[in-house]
């Protein structure tokens, strides 16, 4: 509209009695880009993802300068370079990217109450949904920005640090792929370990949202990683398995195998949108119900 139009809108506005000097709804662009900018300018922040940066680096090193290649996946790292950002994607996955993700959903809602600002923005003409929508966007963007570090580091340490065979990548089943496969394979690993992630941050955002002490949020993801996997070693309980988000955490390796099998990758991230389901509705309704 132009702004003569504007214009004789807002003169009819005046004419018809109506507040035109009340708050406006606002772009959910800025909003999310406002959230975004919060979420960064922490420190701890930062400083996490230089942590997360650092894991390939010193995975790599240790191998470079070790005379024994280890056992398991971190054997297959030696003289193979980019197994290195799966392998190290792998083992943050199966406690410091959910603690990652676990705090900044602690900072995300219990953090605004422990300090007194979730008041303001209950009362702000935001809305709740769009309120719970930026605080999952900006604890999504850290798991994302996190998982992305330890796979470009990880690349970038493997091919400098360890080698790769040609550009190549060795599967665990004896073939090999080129250059732009084995990218694809690791930007595949990050698509899913965010999905997984996404899981962990839908439910630490759900107890955030139940309580004003963000170290109880911590508490509560650690827990339920120590319960999953204790739960998910009892033979007994073997039944368990399909309903234990930390099932199949593992699945991000079969990246490393040609065919690539698809069922565990699949089936995981099936499992991890029941949580994001699950933990969303509940923060939603939440929120919904919380008093300003």
């Amino acid at each position: 509209m132009s702004a003569p139009g504007r214009l004789r809108d807002g003169i009819a506005d005046v004419e018809r009695g109506r507040d035109v000097t009340g708050p406006r709804r606002v772009p959910m662009v800025r909003l999310l880009a406002a959230e975004v900018r919060w979420v960064l300018r922490r420190p701890r922040t930062l400083v996490m993802f230089g942590v997360f940066a650092l894991i390939p680096v010193l995975i790599a090193i240790g191998i470079a300068v070790s005379d024994r290649p280890g056992r398991g996946l971190v054997a297959a790292v030696a003289g193979n370079g980019l197994v290195l950002p799966v392998a190290a994607m792998t083992l943050a996955l199966a406690l410091l990217l959910p603690l990652a993700v676990g705090t900044a959903a602690a900072d995300a809602i219990a953090g605004e109450t422990a300090h007194g600002t979730l008041r303001g923005l209950l009362l702000a003409p935001v809305g709740r949904l769009r309120l719970v929508g930026m605080k999952a966007f900006g604890v999504l963007v850290v798991a994302v920005l996190a998982t992305s570090a330890i796979a470009v580091v990880g690349v970038l340490a493997g091919l400098v640090v360890v080698g790769a065979p040609d550009g190549q990548l060795v599967t665990l089943s004896g073939t090999t792929v080129g250059l732009g496969e084995a990218l694809a394979r690791v930007a595949l690993v990050v698509a899913w370990t965010v999905g997984q992630l996404a899981a962990v941050a839908a439910v630490a955002l759900a107890v955030s949202a139940l309580t004003e002490h963000p170290l109880v949020v911590l508490a509560a993801v650690l827990a339920a990683l120590v319960v999953f996997g204790v739960l998910g070693a009892i033979p007994a309980l073997d039944w368990l398995a399909p309903y234990l988000l930390t099932t199949g955490w593992t699945a991000g390796t079969d990246v490393l195998r040609d065919p690539l099998p698809l069922a565990g990758l699949v089936e995981s991230t099936l499992r991890a949108l029941c949580y994001v389901a699950i933990g969303g509705g509940f923060t939603v309704l939440r929120m919904l119900r919380r008093d300003a």
